[in-house]
């Protein structure tokens, strides 16, 4: 379990403030993550990649020459969120535009593709990738839907090597395509991994046995085997992994691979070498030959006892790629010459901190009537952050049958973010609108994750619709949730009856405005779609997930309500005691 911590919520800020510390010769700070500490050649690809923090050494680990440009880092098990990726890539980027690699999870989806559009906007050209290496999160046939795990290093390695030859961004990300399509994955565990602050972890193995086909969230494995040796352990990871090979690969035999056999937390490098002389072994009666091979921690899971094996099929490309020096705090190969330090950053002290002094937040002009709204909005914050606390736990509990466990934790930190930045924005007058807009941005940047995306798409949405100019009726707050709605099913891509929070909100927002257009007032209203929104989430226990960390498990969330859906429906319920209150 993680035993050393302050407080919980601020484990991942305060370990990457160690990290820079501790690494002042690669790296430096700046919001939202790390870039290289050493300068880059102007007009290079930026190679920006992130994800949720308790996977060290990725994803700040791997920012070096060689390597990546910068990386943004969430919160634990979170992605982070679309402002920090896009404060990382900017610092990153030094004229020849960005692509941002991550694993293929759907808050990061979801976070980095936002963050694309930010910097197209900013006049950056930016392009994604998603590492899905998985193979067994998804069938071949829905290989897009992989989860990506200790792929990523091979991917991203691939993608910056080209970078680093001076390859225009349609041509680097031509090869981190070409990278993700030759890689797959494949891993087992004996224990889960404890997240700090908590007292249990977010599963559990049986004694004598494996959970086979595990994640690195803390997601439960898609089966589970009797503990093996270290030789039957290796064997099932080879033969795995050689049941499924690229398109253009008929024979493993006279192939070339580059081979991670990846620990996952506490399995000991001893162990994982016992391991490896049996995988090297197997592959070699395959006819497949060893590039550079790596054996240690390169994606973990906390304390997760696990290991997973990664094969990388080559070409000689990819293996020059592959081959290519890199120098990192957690990655190195190679030799490179001297770096240069980067003195471009005059706001930067040689502690490594931002000494700019920021401005004073300033507020847009509002209405007295909006003002008074914002004092509405704030106490509906507020019951929406105590509901969330009193609840976490249960929600975390929900979470954990078929995905993670993290949501009651991620949308604790969400929504007192929210309430906290409201509160500020509250103080200095400003109007309903831009109270929900500063909510929306602070739950995004501190929940990260899924939640955080949508929560910030919700409380944006209805930002918009109320403004900062008139007092907001009960037809106007219908029409925003309305808004929040359809933006929601957009971004995410979710429909009813994928069994997500959109089978709560879609419902909610229809009986909403069904009652606004009969004419009742605002408390009423919301009562009404609220019981809705109640009966909805219930009515998810019977659905199977087509999408999300939970899809790999499907069946096993039956009986079990949506976490997402659940935590609306609480919110909604919450949000009309506070209206009643200030009716």
């Amino acid at each position: 379990m993680t035993r050393l911590f302050n407080d919980p919520a601020a484990f991942a800020d305060e370990a990457l403030e160690g990290f820079t510390a501790a690494h002042r010769r690669w790296v430096r700070p700046v919001t939202g993550g790390v870039v290289r500490a050493t300068a880059t050649p102007a007009g290079q690809v930026a190679v920006v990649i992130g994800g949720g923090s308790g996977h060290y050494p990725a994803f700040s680990g791997l920012v070096g020459r060689g390597l990546a440009h910068g990386a943004a880092v969430g919160n634990v098990f979170a992605s982070p969120s679309a402002r920090q990726i896009h404060s990382v890539a900017t610092a990153a980027h030094v004229g020849g535009g960005v692509l941002l690699m991550y694993g293929n999870y759907a808050g990061d989806v979801l976070h980095f593709g936002q963050a694309a559009e930010r910097l197209a906007a900013d006049g950056i050209e930016a392009r994604t990738f998603a590492v899905a290496d998985d193979i067994s999160s998804a069938g071949p046939e829905e290989s897009a839907k992989r989860r990506g795990i200790a792929g990523d290093l091979p991917v991203f390695k691939a993608a910056a090597a080209a970078a680093e030859q001076g390859l225009p961004l349609e041509e680097v990300l031509r090869v981190a395509e070409r990278a993700g399509a030759r890689t797959r994955s494949f891993g087992i565990a004996f224990s889960g991994c404890t997240l700090p602050g908590a007292d249990h972890p977010l599963f559990t193995v049986p004694a004598a046995r494996m959970a086979v086909g595990l994640g690195i969230h803390g997601e439960p494995g898609i089966g589970e085997e009797a503990l093996p040796t270290a030789d039957e352990a290796a064997r099932l990871l080879v033969e795995t992994l050689l049941k499924e090979l690229p398109e253009d690969v008929a024979d493993p035999a006279g192939q070339r691979a580059a081979v991670i056999l990846n620990g996952l937390g506490s399995v000991k490098y001893e162990e994982l070498f016992v391991v490896y002389r049996r995988v090297a072994a197997l592959l070699g009666d395959a006819g497949v030959e060893i590039v550079d091979p790596e054996v240690g921690e390169l994606v973990t899971s906390f304390d997760m006892a696990g290991i997973s094996l990664t094969l990388t099929w080559l070409d000689d490309r990819l293996e020059e790629l592959w081959r290519a020096p890199a120098d990192t705090p957690a990655y190195r190969k190679g030799a490179l010459d001297a770096a240069e330090p980067d003195l471009d950053r005059a706001s930067v002290t040689a502690a490594g901190q931002d000494t700019a002094v920021p401005a004073a937040p300033v507020v847009p002009a509002a209405s007295d009537a909006s003002r008074r709204a914002a004092g509405t909005v704030l106490a509906t914050l507020d019951a929406v952050a105590r509901v969330v606390d009193a609840h976490a736990d249960e929600l975390g509990r929900i979470d954990a049958v078929a995905g993670d466990g993290d949501h009651g934790i991620g949308m604790r930190r969400g929504s007192t973010a929210a309430h906290r930045a409201a509160a500020g924005a509250h103080g200095l007058g400003a109007g309903a609108g831009t109270v929900l807009t500063r909510a929306a941005d602070a739950w995004a940047d501190k929940a990260g994750g899924t939640s955080g995306a949508l929560w910030g798409t919700i409380l944006r949405s209805l930002g918009t619709a109320l403004g900062d100019r008139e007092a907001p009726d009960a037809a106007r707050v219908a029409e925003g949730v309305t808004e929040a709605s359809a933006a929601v099913r957009q971004l995410g891509g979710a429909e009813v009856g994928d069994k997500t929070m959109v089978d709560v909100l879609v419902p909610f927002a229809d009986a909403l405005a069904a009652a606004t257009g009969e004419g009742l007032p605002l408390a009423d209203a919301w009562d009404r779609a609220a019981t809705t929104a109640t009966a909805a989430a219930a009515g998810t226990a019977d659905l199977l997930p087509r999408r999300g960390r939970a899809r790999p498990h499907a069946e096993k969330s039956l009986g079990t309500p949506d976490a997402g859906a659940h935590s609306l429906a609480l919110i909604t319920r919450a949000v009309h005691g506070a209206l009643l209150d200030h009716h």
